[in-house]
């Protein structure tokens, strides 16, 4: 399944795994502008590795503060303990 990223309203959805081959195609398709995402939906990715966690961080904080993240795909929650991140994809102080 091919990894996919849509803009609806607050919310920016994913499809497909998301790993270092996905983020390469996925990044230069997503918008820059995400003043006003709220919520990344990831109830359709099965599994996230280390380069799909740093692309949802990288756009967690473009979109600045408070990004809840719907979904639990398989790594997500151990590569943010790994990586020392909040619920919200930010940097534990």
């Amino acid at each position: 399944m091919t990894a996919t990223c849509t803009l609806h309203d607050d919310t920016l959805a994913f499809t497909g795994i998301l790993d270092r081959a996905a983020v390469a195609v996925l990044w230069p398709q997503i918008p820059r502008q995400l003043a006003g995402v709220r919520r990344f939906d990831l109830s359709a990715v099965p599994l996230v590795d280390s380069a799909g966690l740093a692309l949802l961080a990288e756009l967690a904080a473009m979109a600045g503060e408070g990004v809840r993240i719907d979904g639990s795909p398989e790594g997500l929650a151990e590569l943010r303990r790994a990586y020392r991140l909040q619920d919200d994809l930010s940097f534990a102080a």
